[in-house]
């Protein structure tokens, strides 16, 4: 990716950190899409519960796509699995990457969670937006 070299050559960093951008937003995807079923769909309102569920389902989808690629190494070509693994230069790769994604989770969580729930309850009918807005809406209510 020709920012991520211009970043590396800015910086003077030993490789191009472009994937590490994605991580961070293989984080923010599964934050943004997870909150908004769990509202929605369950009983659970706004608060730690809801955080650390959000943040757990972030970081299981990023920790399978770590797993995922090096059961794909085992399976093609056990031989070269250090190679491909450690390709980027970095032993630390994975734990990075999930790291990355843990904090975009956890971000995108505090920067726009109050902006998401006033977006939810706009979406509820017009006679439980009250309900949803104090959290006392109930999957059979709404």
């Amino acid at each position: 990716m020709p920012v991520g070299d211009w970043v590396r050559d800015a910086l003077e960093l030993k490789r191009n950190h472009d994937d590490r951008f994605g991580h961070f937003f293989q984080g923010v995807a599964p934050a943004l899409l997870a909150r908004e079923l769990l509202r929605r769909c369950t009983p659970l309102r706004r608060g730690k519960a809801l955080f650390w569920i959000v943040c757990s389902i972030a970081l299981a989808i990023s920790a399978t796509y770590e797993l995922i690629e090096w059961w794909s190494v085992l399976i093609e070509a056990p031989e070269q699995g250090a190679a491909f693994i450690g390709s980027q230069g970095d032993e630390w790769d994975a734990q990075w990457d999930m790291a990355l994604a843990l904090a975009g989770a956890m971000l995108v969580q505090a920067l726009c969670g109050r902006w998401h729930d006033r977006q939810l309850e706009r979406l509820a009918p017009r006679g439980q937006r009250r309900a949803v807005a104090v959290g006392q809406g109930t999957r059979g209510e709404r």
